[in-house]
């Protein structure tokens, strides 16, 4: 499933960059998503299966913050970005006529910027909160990677004012994001309805088909992680959840924007054929 993440993402970056079709706003914005689903994956899967290939589950101090920044970081970078590509098919079906002036590369660039250090500040916040907190001197973390709810569980120290924390930081830099996701696609929704022809709405549609496709599995799976150990305490109830979090979603990707998007495919087939 890593291989199959590794290599979906990577064609997908190499199909936009080499198909001069695909220099547009929506799949610039996708193939910056492919990189923060390839750093989402690669902070946790890869010590994984070091730990079951060694049998041994070793992780200092140190790499533990290091893994819960990168975390954190990749985690909030695929959220800002997908609101950003609500907001880039907003303009596209709500405003097409001022699409290419709003939409232009240097917007974009800032867009992507502004993203990925909202998500730094997140992972850095996160980190420092963590960092406070007392350890004995060996734990054993009921997981397969350093999350913040199993390490607050940990802390030989007073840890209210920390779930305070993690719950604004949560609501913050996770519910902002999909409340513009919501609202842009309730005016996409409402702009959609009032296209006379059916092939219109159709045609609108299928344009964001495959983004609200990945937004669902996103949060979804997410939402799933924290709900099931909330209800569930069995650890390995939570374990298998924050799997299908942390694999399976950026897996999925690159095949529900490839399956459903012709453009990728006859970029993917005419790299494929251009290596073959």
């Amino acid at each position: 499933m890593y291989l199959l993440t590794m290599l979906g993402n990577l064609l997908i970056i190499l199909a936009v960059s080499s198909d001069s079709h695909l220099h547009t706003p929506m799949y610039f914005f996708l193939s910056i998503l492919s990189m923060a689903d390839i750093g989402f994956t690669s902070t946790t899967i890869p010590k994984m299966i070091l730990d079951i290939q060694t049998h041994s589950g070793d992780i200092s101090y140190a790499g533990c913050l290091i893994q819960l920044s990168f975390f954190n970081l990749f985690g909030c970078l695929d959220s800002t970005l997908l609101t950003v590509m609500a907001y880039d098919r907003f303009v596209a079906i709500c405003y097409p006529l001022h699409y290419p002036v709003i939409m232009n590369m240097r917007f974009c660039s800032l867009l992507v910027l502004m993203s990925f250090l909202i998500s730094l500040l997140d992972s850095q916040m996160h980190c420092l909160l963590m960092s406070q907190l007392a350890f004995c001197t060996n734990v054993e973390i009921p997981h397969f990677f350093c999350d913040p709810p199993q390490l607050l569980k940990l802390a030989c120290n007073d840890t209210s004012t920390n779930n305070i924390l993690i719950y604004i930081f949560v609501a913050i830099f996770g519910g902002i994001p999909l409340s513009g996701i919501v609202f842009s696609y309730y005016k996409i929704v409402s702009s959609i309805l009032r296209v006379p022809s059916s092939s219109g709405k159709y045609k609108a549609f299928v344009t964001c088909g495959s983004h609200l496709s990945v937004v669902c599995l996103f949060y979804g799976t997410g939402l799933g992680v924290y709900l099931s150990s909330t209800v569930s305490h069995s650890l390995k109830t939570g374990a298998v959840a924050s799997v299908v979090y942390t694999t399976v979603t950026p897996m999925l990707n690159p095949f529900i924007y490839s399956l459903r998007n012709r453009d990728i495919k006859k970029a993917l087939q005419s790299l494929l054929n251009r290596t073959a």
